[in-house]
């Protein structure tokens, strides 16, 4: 009686599956460079961070307090000064025609407000085109107003501040959005090249008319799934190792946790991941129909609904729901509490549970694909 699975066929099927990656120039490209192009290209591609906004100052008061207060708003590093219009009514065409996002207007008689300990009255307008930036740009005015007005208090003695706010930043001191998009960004990258790299090895077969050979052999349906997965998981493990360098290197993103449990968690979901490329592989049998399936349901959901660009929980409850299909969701927090945190398996437990499990669904789709292609 033939068993079920044997060592022997199935290092067989992993030997042949390795060499025919070895002998395809594409996938090795594809397997080794572009996960090193992906990152270098979106991680800078990609940066929230709000710098140099474009600023008007339409000052009406023309006095040390005015040009004391733009002074603080140049020193600040947020704010690029571009034009000094005459009067208010020049800011609408200068928004309209993009040549400044915010506008400072200083009224007349704000020195004088100021010296009198009155209330001194700032317009600030915003071109709100880009929300992002908008918000943002409010945020950074409001504070350098605040440190103006605090540094009045503290000069004229006055008044004095009766309680001082410090805050402190925990794990992205600098709050650097490259520090928490990259990390992300891995596991983006990552879910997309594995299911793309096992989405081609099926419909290969197919395409090249081997199918057939294959299935007259006597090998089981879990011994063809393990026996191509394996090569591919040895690649995807070294991309991962790769990427997760890259970032530490090129975009001095701190890992603070420990590298010997990123690999158990990065093989559960890479498993996982390439599991659901052989299942759609199977049930393409073309290598570009199993290309742009492995694109939409990989690539879509890992960077929309995976936390990685948006908020899960300013979405849709419907939607909220469905990202717990979405297994880059867990891979984001692990490799962000991985790198930024430097959180331990007692935190992301759940998470690596919930990767094993996604992994044991992606291969038993992949086992139960081959049913009518091989009988196991």
């Amino acid at each position: 009686m033939r068993r079920f699975f044997d060592p022997v066929r199935f290092w067989a099927i992993a030997r042949k599956e390795a060499l025919q990656i070895a002998r395809d120039r594409r996938s090795l490209l594809l397997a080794f460079a572009l996960p090193l192009l992906l990152l270098i290209f979106f991680g800078y591609a990609l940066d929230w961070d709000v710098r140099d906004i474009a600023l008007a100052v339409v000052d009406q008061d023309r006095t040390a307090s005015s040009r004391e207060l733009v002074d603080g708003f140049l020193a600040s590093g947020y704010f690029s000064l571009v034009a000094r219009p005459e009067s208010p009514g020049e800011i609408a065409s200068l928004f309209a025609r993009g040549g400044a996002q915010v506008a400072l207007v200083i009224p007349p008689g704000f020195a004088a407000d100021v010296g009198a300990g009155r209330t001194a009255r700032l317009q600030l307008l915003l071109d709100g085109a880009d929300a992002n930036t908008a918000t943002i740009a409010m945020a950074y005015a409001e504070a350098v107003a605040r440190t103006f007005g605090q540094r009045l208090l503290l000069r004229g003695e006055r008044f004095t501040l009766p309680l001082r706010a410090e805050s402190r930043v925990w794990y992205n001191e600098t709050l650097a959005s490259r520090n928490m998009i990259v990390p992300g960004l891995i596991a983006v990258i990552m879910m997309t090249i594995a299911a793309m790299l096992t989405s081609l090895a099926i419909a290969r077969e197919w395409e090249r008319g081997t199918m057939e050979q294959l299935a007259s052999t006597p090998v089981s349906r879990l011994e063809v799934v393990f026996g191509k997965l394996l090569p591919y998981l040895g690649i995807g493990l070294v991309d991962t190792a790769a990427v997760a360098l890259l970032a530490v290197v090129l975009f001095r993103v701190p890992l603070r946790g420990s590298v010997l449990l990123l690999l158990p968690l990065s093989f559960f979901f890479l498993c996982g991941a390439l599991g659901l490329g052989l299942f759609i592989s199977a049930a393409a049998r073309s290598q570009v129909l199993a290309t742009q399936i492995g694109l939409i349901v990989t690539l879509l959901p890992a960077f929309l609904l995976s936390g990685f660009m948006f908020a899960i929980e300013n979405m849709p409850p419907a939607l909220r729901a469905f990202t717990y299909l979405v297994p880059a969701r867990y891979f984001t927090v692990v490799m962000r509490g991985i790198f930024l945190k430097g959180v331990g398996i007692e935190v992301l437990r759940v998470q690596g549970l919930l990767m094993l499990a996604f992994a044991a669904a992606g291969l038993a789709l992949a086992v139960r694909s081959f049913r009518k292609e091989i009988d196991g």
